[in-house]
Formats: C-alpha cells, structure tokens, sequence
C-alpha cells in the first residue's frame, strides 16, 4: 500500500504536510477544483449556455469580414412587414397559433425597418467583448498592484494602496461616463479596454489580503533561501495559490461589466450608432415601450441572461475553490429550517 504525501503551496512547500494511506494516486489541487465545479450543475449549465449564447450571437451575423448565417444586416434598412411586430411564433395550431414559424424577422422591426434579431445579435456580442477585455485588463492590474502590496508591504504597500482608496471613491457610472464620451464612439474593445484600467480596485485589494497570508508560508521561506529572485517568488510560487481569489473575483467583475456597458449606453455615453449595443438598443426605443413592446423584450431578455448566467458561474467557481463557504450556507439554510425546539446536528 502506497503512502501519499499531500503538501500545501502548491507543490512548492506548506505549513506541514500529512501522509494518508490510499491505494490510489493523489489527485491535484486543479483535478479537485474542477471536479467539485462539474459536480455544481446549476454553474455548469450556465457556463454551456453563456458560451452557446455568445457562438449563437457570433454564427448569426458574423464577425468583422466573416459572414453569418443570417441573411439580414444590423445596418440594412428593410420594408416593414407585419407592421414591424416580430413574426416569431411558437403557440401551436391546435392552440390557436401558427405554428412554431421564425418569418423574416423573429424579433420584429424598429421604426425605420432594420431587423431587430441582427441589432440584439450585434448587441450581446458587443457586450460579450466588454465582458472579456474589460475582465481581463482589471484583473491583470488588479493582480500586478495587489502582489506587488502584499509581497513588500511597508511604504510599497501604503503608497500603491492609498492609489487604490483614490481610485475606489469615485462612482463606477461617473468615471464610466467620461471615460464612455471620450471612447465610445470609438468601439466596444476600446471602451472596455479603458474601462478596464478603472475597474481593477476589488481585485487588488483581494489579492492583497492573500499574499499578505501566504508570503509568510514556509515555502516562501524557502524559495527565498534557495536563491529565487522576487518575481519568481511572486509570480512563481505565491500567486498560484492564490488564482482561486482572482478567478472568481474577475469572473463577478465580468457579470458586472455587462450591466456597466448596458447602463452607459441607456445613458447615451456607451457604444454609439451606427453600431449597437443591447443598452442602446432599449435608450433608443424607449418611447415606443407601450406600442412596440418588443423592442424592450430581447435586449432586455439578453441583458439579464448573460448577467445572472456569469453571476451562477462565478458561485460555482467560488464554491469549488473553497468548499467551506458552500457547507457554511447549507448549515446556514438547515438551521433556519429547523422548527424552534429541535435538535440541530
């Protein structure tokens, strides 16, 4: 029968290690984070469906110079037909519909005849790009500033986080909104590139807290004896350890990130015409909210989906990474379940 050692640090060293005898190989840390993930349907399922969602919106039209399947553009004005109301329907004949039909525009028309189902496909990519660079450039600064804090502290770690309290003061929909009048007419990746460089706040003070904890573990110790320069210490060794805080903080900025993008354009400080976002899609139409309700329907459909879909998967994440806080809230649930007088075990 083998003996399997298991050390914290990610290979590199712990604060003690513990022999188990198994009959089997150990597993590592990233098997058993990913298992427990699989093993949470609801985050599983919502990853599928933001990942159909977003292939579904890029398949439809297209991106750049590569063609959709659609046969209609966000940009090309069309005649109008059943008055501009979506020819989508899937009531049955027997029900008194006609049938499961799509027409030659599902989801109806605006006002001056463009396809309403190409401008909403246009819209959820817009914001699935926000999403991703936004997410992406926060968490790399996020990440930079936070190690560099933790890991030196003192005077380092005082100057880059009194940085943080000036930028963290300022409103997310002001600073949104002067960085969106100077680069939203300019594209969805260059506004969710500069939004990113204001967003980076809660991930740097996280990833702070973390490498406040772990640079005093013992394998830090004794990288630095064995000669490792600090980045490696940093980048090497302490900050896989703490890639749990920084993925589920980046994926919740992501879920963010969408209603950010969504309220900047309602406000007229997003993306701007000709091209679409799904927030642009509801500012302009939102006159025609009780005679065409329809144009409210799919962005606004698009604009909750994709928030609470990332929102479940960054639970899931959260819970995979520290199983802890998933048992906390069971207990939490069972407890308040329990009629008063029973026994709690």
């Amino acid at each position: 029968m083998a003996l399997d050692t298991q050390v914290n640090g990610n290979g590199n060293g712990g604060n003690g290690e513990s022999t188990v005898p198994t009959g089997k190989a150990p597993e590592s840390q990233g098997r058993l984070i990913w298992g427990r993930f699989l093993g949470n349907r609801i985050a599983v399922t919502s990853g599928v469906l933001v990942v159909v969602i977003i292939l579904f919106a890029i398949s439809a039209i297209g991106l750049g110079p590569i063609p959709g399947w659609w046969k209609y553009s966000y940009t090309e004005l069309n005649p109008q037909v059943n008055n501009g109301a979506p020819t989508l329907s899937l009531i049955p004949t027997w029900l008194g519909g006609s049938g499961i039909t799509l027409g030659d525009h599902p989801f109806g028309q605006n006002r001056i005849g463009k396809d309403y189902f190409a401008m909403t496909m246009r819209g959820v990519q817009n914001s699935a790009l926000v999403m991703v660079v936004l997410g992406g450039i926060a968490s790399i600064v996020g990440v930079v500033v936070g190690a560099v804090a933790g890991y030196y502290r003192g005077r380092v770690d005082a100057i880059l986080m009194r940085i943080t309290d000036v930028f963290i003061v300022i409103p997310a929909l002001v600073v949104g909104s002067v960085v969106g009048y100077f680069a939203g007419n300019l594209g969805a990746f260059l506004l969710a590139l500069m939004l990113g460089f204001f967003s980076w706040m809660g991930i740097a003070r996280l990833v702070r807290g973390e490498f406040l904890s772990l640079r005093e573990r013992p394998f830090v110790e004794a990288a630095r004896v064995a000669g490792a320069s600090d980045r490696r210490i940093i980048f090497k060794h302490i900050l896989p350890n703490a890639m749990g805080v920084v993925i589920v903080s980046s994926t919740l900025i992501m879920a963010s990130a969408i209603l950010l993008e969504t309220a900047l354009s309602f406000l007229g400080f997003g993306i701007r015409a000709p091209d679409v976002s799904l927030g642009l899609l509801i500012s302009s139409n939102q006159s025609a909210f009780q005679t065409r309700p329809w144009l409210f329907w799919w962005p606004g459909f698009f604009i909750v989906a994709l928030a609470l879909l990332v929102n479940f998967v960054g639970d899931g994440l959260r819970d995979a990474f520290d199983p802890r806080h998933r048992r906390f809230k069971l207990r939490m649930m069972q407890e308040q379940l329990l009629e008063p007088g029973e026994d709690r075990e």
